[in-house]
Order: C-alpha cells, then sequence, then structure tokens
C-alpha cells in the first residue's frame, strides 16, 4: 500500500491500442491489445477488462494462441471481477449510500431538505440523520455535491478517531491524514509520515477500514512488507490475513 511514482521509460511507450474479440471456452472475449516495445506478451484483467501487452512485431496468431493456452485463468479472473459488488452511485431520492458497511439513503422532504438517513426496519432515531437544506428544485448535480460533502465529513471523523487509536497502540506520533481519490489504492504512507487515505474506504465495513489504517500505520515503524513488518500489523489486527482476503476480494 505504499505509495509510487514512475514513468515508462521511452523504449516502453504506448504505440498502438485496439480492441480485438476471441473465442475462450465457446465465451466471447473483448480485450484491449496494447502494442509495445517489450520482448514478451503481458496480460492483465482488472475493473477495465482483459489487456495485453505485446512486442510491436508480434503477429496477433501468436498473440491468441497464447490467449487460448490461458483461457482457463483468463475466463475466472473475468468472472471474478464480474462477481465483485460494484458501488455506483445514483443522485436521485431512495438511492442507496454505504457507509462503514450499513446502507443510508436520500430523503427529499417538499421543502427542499435532503436527509442522509441509515436505512433500518423500524423507525429512525434522530441521531441517526443528517438535514442539510437546498433549493426546492434539486439537481442531479446538487445531490451529488451534499452526499460527497457528507461523505467527506464522515470520513476525515471516522479516519482521524482510528488513526489516534492505532497510534496510540503502536505508540508512534499520531500522523496527518490526508483523503485520497485514488483508484487503484485504498491508503498509502510516504516517508513524511503522512497517510493517505481513500475516501471510498468508508463505504465498506469497520473492521476493513480499521485493517487499512493499521497497516498504513505500521509502516511508520516499518517502511516495507517484510516479516518484521506484518508482525507489527498482526500486533494490533490479529486477524488480518482473513481481514486482507476479505479486501481484495472487493477490489
Amino acid at each position: 500500500m505504499r505509495k509510487h511514482s514512475y514513468q515508462l521509460p521511452d523504449n516502453r511507450k504506448i504505440i498502438k491500442r485496439n480492441i480485438h474479440h476471441i473465442i475462450l471456452n465457446d465465451k466471447e472475449v473483448s480485450y484491449v491489445l496494447k502494442r509495445r516495445r517489450c520482448k514478451s506478451i503481458s496480460i492483465k484483467i482488472d475493473c477495465d477488462g482483459l489487456t495485453i501487452n505485446a512486442p510491436i512485431g508480434e503477429k496477433l496468431s501468436w498473440i491468441e494462441f497464447v490467449l487460448q493456452e490461458r483461457r482457463s485463468w483468463i475466463l475466472k479472473k473475468l468472472d471474478e471481477w464480474e462477481e465483485k459488488e460494484l458501488i455506483r452511485l445514483v443522485w436521485e431520492e431512495s438511492a442507496i449510500f454505504p457507509l462503514l458497511g450499513e446502507p443510508w439513503k436520500i430523503a427529499i422532504t417538499s421543502t427542499g431538505v435532503v436527509r442522509m438517513v441509515r436505512v433500518k426496519k423500524q423507525s429512525l432515531a434522530e441521531k441517526n440523520q443528517l438535514e442539510l437544506a437546498l433549493p426546492s428544485i434539486i439537481a442531479a448535480r446538487e445531490i451529488e455535491k451534499i452526499v460527497m460533502d457528507w461523505y467527506y465529513q464522515q470520513a476525515r471523523i471516522y479516519f482521524r478517531k482510528r488513526i489516534k487509536y492505532f497510534s496510540e497502540k503502536l505508540r508512534v506520533t499520531c500522523p496527518q491524514l490526508r483523503l485520497s481519490h485514488a483508484r487503484t489504492q485504498w491508503g498509502s504512507c510516504d516517508m513524511r509520515g503522512i497517510v493517505h487515505l481513500n475516501w471510498r474506504l468508508i463505504h465498506l465495513s469497520i473492521r476493513l477500514v480499521d485493517y487499512v489504517i493499521a497497516h498504513e500505520l505500521s509502516h511508520l515503524i516499518e517502511m516495507n512488507h517484510s516479516s518484521a513488518f506484518w508482525r507489527t500489523v498482526e500486533s494490533i489486527c490479529p486477524d488480518y490475513l482473513a481481514v486482507r482476503d476479505e479486501l481484495k476480494g472487493i477490489g
């Protein structure tokens, strides 16, 4: 989860990018083919689907032969991504918004007040509501802004609380928090001791959030992923292996 920044050298520059289709075990699969100045074929599967990096002069027939050889693995990984629960935010009344693993929804009154309401079977307590005044005519972009402001506020409050808790457990100085908008990282800790946490963590359950925070704060002691680092994580998050696997399943 450490932060890394790099650029591809000139001889790795992407030359061409095309979308292709192939039949794998009777299933049509789309893939993006990127031609690079590289020596071998590599396969990548993520939220964007299947991507193939191949040498500029490599024949398409050989690329697709490699895909056929790896078809079982490719289809398995594609299915895993399809099964992952994606959080889709819809900016309209009654849309569901997860907060620390619990469902909340938007309720808009006739006077233009938006309530972020925790979804429960019984009547809601006042403490589980957040009222924010809005114009009587509410556009999607206005709802988006107010929900995102609410998310950021909740993230800062909870993350700071747990950072303080785990800092005391590890006996390290409580670090500065910065919210992140990274697409591929839940968190990072840089050499200055600043902890970056993805605001989207606030969607997840408390145990997952706590694991990420424990992980990043452990880097204040061990700025690596050595066995000593994982022992530090385990000292404050004993079931970290199970939680880590669960987090990987979310993507």
